[in-house]
């Protein structure tokens, strides 16, 4: 009777701890969410700028560079290249709210954004300033690169 009281104790203990961890991460990956809509609302509709850091102005590094400095006190490099250096390496459907999303839309340049969840980033586009895409819209499906997660 002791033998089956001890295992079933450590199965309570087992499972319930994993369960918990569970929650943590649904837990921490809504607060980063959260977090990144409160800011994103503060900067939408932000005009681009290249070499922009500021709400007078963003190109897509100084965006990401600023909200990872505000929403979670880290420092990113200046440029989208050094970005992708950083962190791990997450596959795409393994994305969650934080992660870095990297593009190359054209030869010339390279592009990055933050994953909001539910296949959206958040980013700062050429032509409409701070704003919200879909990872399923063709133009971003054909240069997406890789995510990164920093967090």
């Amino acid at each position: 009777m002791k033998k089956i009281t001890l295992v079933l104790i450590f199965h309570l203990i087992l499972f319930s701890s994993c369960g918990s961890n569970k929650k943590a991460s649904i837990n921490k990956e809504a607060q980063v969410k959260a977090k990144l809509e409160q800011i994103y609302k503060k900067y939408k509709g932000t005009k681009y700028r290249y070499g922009g850091t500021t709400s007078r102005g963003f190109d897509c590094s100084g965006f990401v560079q600023r909200v990872y400095k505000e929403a979670f006190n880290i420092d990113l490099p200046r440029s989208t290249r050094d970005m992708m250096k950083l962190g791990k390496k997450i596959n795409k459907n393994e994305l969650k709210p934080g992660d870095l999303v990297f593009f190359h839309p054209t030869r010339k340049y390279y592009h990055v954004g933050i994953y909001l969840g539910n296949g959206v980033f958040i980013h700062a586009s050429t032509s409409r300033g701070v704003i919200k895409s879909d990872l399923s819209l063709n133009y971003w499906k054909k240069s997406y690169i890789k995510g990164r997660r920093i967090l």
